[in-house]
């Protein structure tokens, strides 16, 4: 199955060290769209991907992830990634595992992703960002050592929209305006293409990834396949960090 990927011109630094966990996807302050000439690519998902799991971290398809890889383990599976597809899924830590050890320890719901960028160092390290794609499903684990390889389940949204769905991307885009009287104001280009964004599915992955900072809050809006919920769901955590903004 393939996929239509919008490219946008995006300006990323790669001054960090290390990958900054909180908030986890590239904030959209990091990113300068350019909002006409989207440059368009198919992908296709291939039946099997490297996993990434992390601690705190949820990936959405649409937003961007950088990540500084540096175990040589991920190394690894870095080196496969390019070798291949470009691709790998990341997936969050449960809360329980302090490090994980099997699949059992992390979650099985997950975004695919492609290496958009990366920088290769003279250490053996790497800087790369990582744009997700598709939200999927880890069936079978064809490989636990040193990586996860697993066969994916690709994971589609129930809900056509409605008009019950244009209201409630109304009333998100409402909080949004609310978040950003409280400082969370992002640049004007950004400001300016959620404000005319009309996929609401894209509206609601880019702003749980962008402004929801529970990561088990992030996990429960990316599992969700009902994209009315996805948003209800997106509207009761919104509140919540303008009520935590305002204490």
């Amino acid at each position: 199955m393939r996929y239509t990927v919008g490219v946008r011109d995006c300006i990323v630094a790669f001054a960090l060290q290390r990958i900054t966990l909180g908030p986890l996807a590239l904030s959209l302050a990091h990113i300068s769209y350019k909002e006409r000439n989207i440059m368009s690519s198919s992908v296709a998902l291939p039946k099997k991907l490297p996993v990434m799991p992390l601690p705190g971290a949820v990936l959405f398809p649409h937003a961007l992830l950088p990540l500084y890889i540096f175990e040589p383990r991920y190394r690894q599976m870095l080196k496969h990634a390019l070798q291949h597809h470009r691709m790998f899924c990341v997936t969050l830590i449960k809360p329980s595992c302090p490090e994980w050890h099997a699949p059992e320890d992390f979650f099985h719901f997950a975004t695919a992703g492609l290496i958009r960028a990366c920088v290769g160092r003279g250490d053996g390290t790497s800087n790369l960002i990582l744009q997700g794609l598709q939200r999927v499903r880890l069936a079978i684990f064809e490989q636990e050592a040193p990586f996860p390889i697993a066969k994916i389940d690709i994971v589609e949204s129930r809900d056509a929209t409605t008009v019950e769905t244009e209201a409630l991307g109304a009333k998100v885009l409402e909080l949004y305006a609310n978040l950003k009287h409280d400082g969370h104001r992002l640049p004007a280009k950004v400001d300016r293409y959620l404000a005319e964004l009309r996929d609401l599915e894209m509206l609601a992955d880019l702003m749980a990834s962008t402004f929801v900072n529970d990561p088990l809050r992030r996990q429960r809006v990316l599992e969700e396949r009902s994209l009315n919920q996805r948003l209800r769901f997106l509207i009761r955590y919104l509140r919540d960090e303008i009520g935590n903004a305002a204490a």
